[in-house]
């Protein structure tokens, strides 16, 4: 089956779109990518999407008229990445605005921008979104579930391999290998905290809006790395939790980002922009190697290989970092796998939509805490 897979992340910098044909068994398809592209959003809607995702209060007819424009551009983004209509089904994540984890007897919640309904008149195909929803109801997290695309799509090898989106904010996976006595084991993952998202907050304040991103990460690279800043943020409730857990620009937004700031000038005086961006940027790879050392703490278990994928693969100092801070584990990028970066997200939503129109029922409990399996996803047909 051909489908089209829709993506738009924390970063809330555009939509990646990916045309890819599913066969065969879902736990283990034969796939392959056909299209794929990316459609920025304009700068306004951006703008507007990251100030929603940190709490500011917004009208109705506002989010009304955000609802449609984010529609408009994700069937914009699907008929250029599908330009002779040959998918037979869409998936679109659409753009999350606000998530909140569960809280002990405190039902979780999560909410995406999108018309399903529109989008599927627009595109004169059967949509399906809302994948977050079902898991929610199931008592997990709702996200992250693109480590259960991760374990279909990627051959077990002799070790485990880790993968690690670097998006607004970072989530890992790990697949257990082909063989020994891990072979049986549950694909995990969690968000382990934020990738891109202070990064990008940082260089807009430090160049008063000239530039929206630490373009290669070259003023990071020019600066020094403030451990001791590093190592007390560590120790904060969030990345001592233990999995399942989730997160997004609601604890890692402006506001974390003024404290942060705030704390690096507390002990190192006055502070450069190199410094700042060198140490968020570190912080980052940080939270990735902190969480892996913890797993194998808890479980026995390290990677033999860490794949990278998501916009901050892009940024040489960051992923240096990463390097830095996971020792002894090879890192590449998820491209090694027949992947491009900026396509395992929307493949990931693209494979959920097949698994919907397959009734295929996805167990999450590993990943996201989901008391049992279920069908992910809403779907809404063309009139």
């Amino acid at each position: 089956m051909l489908v089209l897979g829709l993506m738009s992340g924390t970063s809330a910098d555009g939509v990646d779109a990916v045309l890819a044909e599913f066969s065969g068994n879902p736990s283990k398809p034969n796939w392959k990518i056909i299209n794929l592209l990316s459609i920025p959003y304009p700068k306004y809607l951006q703008e507007q999407v990251i100030e929603i995702e940190q709490g500011k209060a917004i009208k109705n007819n506002e989010i009304l008229d955000l609802n449609e424009s984010i529609t408009e551009i994700q069937a914009k983004a699907a008929k250029a990445c599908d330009p002779n209509h040959i998918a037979e089904i869409v998936g679109c994540h659409g753009q999350t605005i606000f998530h909140k984890p569960p809280q002990g007897q405190i039902r979780g919640g999560s909410l995406q921008i999108l018309q399903g309904p529109l989008l599927a008149q627009l595109l004169m195909r059967p949509v399906i979104f809302d994948f977050r929803a079902k898991d929610l109801a199931l008592g997990g997290n709702g996200a992250p579930l693109v480590p259960l695309a991760d374990a279909a799509l990627i051959k077990k090898s002799y070790g485990w391999q880790a993968l690690v989106n670097l998006g607004g904010i970072a989530n890992l996976t790990f697949i257990p290998p082909v063989s020994g006595p891990n072979q049986s084991s549950s694909v995990l993952g969690w968000d382990c905290g934020p990738a891109n998202s202070l990064l990008d907050l940082a260089m807009q304040k430090i160049s008063q809006g000239r530039f929206l991103f630490d373009q290669d990460g070259n003023t990071a690279s020019k600066g020094s790395v403030n451990e001791e800043a590093i190592n007390l943020w560590l120790q904060e409730p969030f990345f001592q939790k233990t999995p399942p857990k989730s997160t997004g620009r609601e604890l890692f937004g402006s506001s974390d980002l003024y404290h942060r700031l705030k704390h690096l000038k507390s002990i190192a005086g006055h502070i450069q922009s190199p410094e700042i961006m060198a140490t968020l940027t570190a912080f980052s790879a940080a939270v990735i190697g902190q969480d892996i050392d913890n797993l194998y703490a808890r479980e026995s278990i390290r990677p033999i290989v860490l794949y990278i994928a998501g916009g901050g693969a892009k940024n040489p100092f960051l992923v240096s970092e990463i390097k830095r801070r996971c020792r002894g584990i090879r890192v590449t990028t998820i491209n090694k796998l027949g992947i491009p970066c900026q396509a395992r997200e929307p493949l990931a939503i693209a494979l959920l939509a097949w698994w919907h129109s397959q009734n295929h029922y996805n167990k999450t409990s590993s990943i996201t805490g989901a008391r049992r399996s279920g069908v992910l996803g809403v779907m809404a047909k063309p009139s």
